[in-house]
C-alpha cells in the first residue's frame, strides 16, 4: 500500500462508514484530508458533517449547495431524453455521481490535493461512476477506495474500529440496520438487508416520500406544467428554479403515493440488485415531458430519440456521463428540444399520473387533418390506396415466390 499522498479530499456524508474512512485515510496514509459534503437536497441536516469533521482535525472543511446545479445541469439534460433505465428506473442515484466527482475534482484542484477518495463499495456500481468522473476531470489524480483496501468488512468491525478510535456512533447504527438508503432531490433509494431477498416485500414504513396509494385522497388532483425548450419551468402558472420546481413536484407526487418502484436491476459490476426506490417529482416530469413531446415533435425525431434513449440510460448508468459519447447524444437530444414548447395538463391519483390535456405554440397536431368530420381540401384519402401498395409491394413479391 503506498503511503505517499500529501493531501485527500474526501467524499463525506458524516456518517459512520466516512467517519471512519476519514480517521483510516489520516492512520493510513498519514495524510491530511480535506472533507467534502454536497447538499443534493437529501433532506438532512448537513451541519453536523462539519462538526464531525473539525472534531477529527480537519481544517479545511467543504459543504456545498448543489441542488440548483444539480437539477438544472443533470437532472434536466437526462429528462429532456425520458431516461429510464431498464425501463423502469429514473437513474436517481446515477445522475447525483457525476457531479459529485465534478466537485470533488475542482476541490481538489483548488486545495492542492493529489488525491480523492470515496465510501463506494467494491460491489456496487457507484465506485465506477465516482472514478471514471475523477479520471476523466483529471487523469493524473490519485484514488482511494478503502472499501477496497481494508479489512474492516463488516458493520461490527466498523463499529469496533470507531469505538476504539473515539468517533461518535449514532445509536441507530449499533444494531443492524434494516436496508441502506441514498438520497437526493430526484429520489431515495433503499437497498440490502432484509431487501436483498425479492420475495420479501417493502414495510411501509420505509418510504418517507410518498404516502401509500390506497392512503392517498380519494378526488384526483389536476396539475399543469410549463416547458420551454424541453426544460420544465413553471407548475401551476407559477415560474420556479429547477430545484424548486422539482421540489414541488416531489410534494404534488408524495401527497399521491407517486412514484413508488420496487426494481431487480442488472448492476455494471455484473450481479443483480434489488432496491426500492421513490421519485415523486420525477415521475410526474416524465410523464409531462412525454406529453408536451407527442404534439411538438415529428414522429421521426421522436422515434429516434425513442431509439437512442436506452443506450443513453445505459452510459449515466454505468458511469459515463464524462464520455464523449455521452456528450454526442446529448447535442442530438438538446437539438430535438428547440421546440419543446407548451403546456401540460396531468391527473394526479392514488399512485398514477396521467396526461389530460397539452397545448402548443409549436404543436404540430392538426385537427383539420385528423377529423372524423368533412376534410375535403387537407387530406385526400384516395392517396392512401398507391401510399399502402407502394409499401406492401415486397411482402407481396416475398409471398408470390412462396406460392409459386
Amino acid at each position: 500500500m503506498s503511503k505517499k499522498i500529501k493531501k485527500v479530499v474526501l467524499a463525506y456524508s458524516g456518517g459512520l462508514d466516512t467517519s471512519v474512512i476519514l480517521r483510516w485515510l489520516q492512520e493510513t496514509y498519514e495524510c491530511e484530508v480535506v472533507t467534502f459534503t454536497a447538499d443534493l437536497g437529501q433532506g438532512e441536516e448537513l451541519d453536523p458533517a462539519r462538526k464531525k469533521a473539525q472534531m477529527a482535525g480537519v481544517k479545511e472543511i467543504f459543504i456545498d449547495d448543489l441542488r440548483e446545479e444539480f437539477v438544472r445541469d443533470f437532472v434536466f439534460p437526462m429528462f429532456r431524453a425520458n431516461t429510464v433505465y431498464e425501463g423502469t428506473y429514473l437513474l436517481g442515484t446515477s445522475i447525483a455521481r457525476p457531479l459529485i466527482a465534478k466537485r470533488q475534482i475542482e476541490i481538489a484542484i483548488a486545495t492542492g490535493a493529489d488525491a480523492v477518495a470515496h465510501g463506494a463499495t467494491g460491489k456496487g456500481n457507484d465506485q465506477v461512476r465516482f472514478e471514471l468522473g475523477y479520471y476523466a476531470l483529471k487523469p493524473d489524480i490519485k484514488v482511494i477506495a478503502p472499501w477496497r483496501e481494508w479489512d474492516l468488512n463488516s458493520r461490527t468491525k466498523l463499529i469496533e474500529y470507531a469505538e476504539k478510535h473515539q468517533i461518535p456512533i449514532a445509536k441507530d447504527k449499533r444494531g443492524e440496520a434494516p436496508y441502506s438508503t441514498d438520497a437526493n432531490m430526484l429520489h431515495i433509494s433503499y437497498e440490502g438487508k432484509v431487501l436483498e431477498d425479492p420475495w420479501v416485500a417493502a414495510h411501509e414504513d420505509m418510504f418517507t416520500r410518498s404516502v401509500p396509494p390506497e392512503k392517498a385522497p380519494n378526488e384526483p388532483e389536476l396539475i399543469e406544467v410549463e416547458f420551454e425548450r424541453g426544460d420544465a419551468v413553471a407548475v401551476n402558472g407559477k415560474k420556479l428554479s429547477p430545484a424548486a420546481l422539482l421540489t414541488k413536484l416531489n410534494e404534488l407526487g408524495g401527497k399521491h403515493g407517486i412514484g413508488r418502484l420496487d426494481l431487480v436491476e442488472n448492476r455494471y459490476v455484473g450481479m443483480k440488485s434489488r432496491g426500492i426506490y421513490e421519485t415523486p417529482g420525477g415521475t410526474i416530469l416524465l410523464a409531462a415531458h412525454r406529453g408536451i413531446e407527442s404534439i411538438t415533435l415529428d414522429r421521426g425525431a421522436g422515434h429516434l430519440k425513442d431509439e437512442m434513449m436506452p443506450r443513453y440510460a445505459e452510459l449515466i448508468y454505468n458511469g459515463y456521463w464524462w464520455s464523449p459519447e455521452r456528450k454526442m447524444l446529448q447535442s442530438l437530444i438538446d437539438a430535438s428540444q428547440e421546440n419543446v414548447t407548451g403546456t401540460v395538463r396531468l391527473k394526479l391519483f392514488k399512485g398514477s399520473v396521467s396526461v389530460d390535456g397539452r397545448k402548443s405554440p409549436f404543436s404540430l397536431y392538426s385537427e383539420k387533418m385528423v377529423t372524423f368530420e368533412d376534410d375535403r381540401g387537407a387530406y385526400d384519402q384516395k392517396d392512401a390506396a398507391g401510399f399502402i401498395k407502394l409499401n406492401a409491394l415486397r411482402l407481396r413479391l416475398l409471398n408470390s415466390k412462396k406460392s409459386a
